[in-house]
């Protein structure tokens, strides 16, 4: 019998930084932990300021020195989403309220997780936007998503898997 696969929706402003990042980050985890099989990973935004856009270049630029390709094009957040996914994870406190209240009814709300509520040695409370910053907030986002990611999956394995 085959297993559902574990489906994750990473959600940002204008899904050109912060969740394609997070997107990224997760695919490289889940498989270099052999289990990419398992898992659905997406990324959108909250808004549809960049819709069909690519990452932002900078963004672009600091992922791949990690060896992180951002591929997702830009898309907004959609009402089938939330039936689609297992957990649509926020990057900060106006990205979660703004889910909440795309949400279409209680089951979905419970979907909806911050980012950083899964860091491990990182104590902060969102991932900030490095959109109008220079490359030390970029290097920082990946940071924290690194370390989030990492203690998203270990969560699910605890659980799920």
């Amino acid at each position: 019998m085959k297993q559902e696969k574990i489906k994750l929706l990473f959600v940002c402003l204008g899904n050109i930084c912060r969740s394609p990042s997070a997107e990224a980050v997760m695919k490289k985890v889940v498989k270099e932990a052999g289990l990419e099989d398992r898992f659905e990973i997406d990324s959108a935004g909250t808004a549809a300021y960049h819709e069909g856009e690519m990452a932002d270049q900078r963004m672009r630029t600091h992922a791949s020195r990690r060896g992180y390709q951002l591929e997702s094009i830009s898309r907004p957040v959609r009402m089938d989403d939330f039936d689609h996914f297992d957990l649509i994870i926020g990057m900060d406190d106006q990205n979660i309220t703004n889910l909440k209240r795309l949400a279409p009814d209680l089951e979905s709300q419970q979907k909806i997780h911050q980012m950083t509520e899964f860091s491990k040695v990182k104590t902060i409370d969102h991932v900030p936007d490095p959109y109008y910053g220079g490359a030390s907030g970029f290097e920082n986002v990946l940071d924290i998503l690194e370390d989030a990611c990492d203690g998203l999956l270990e969560q699910i394995k605890e659980s799920l898997l």
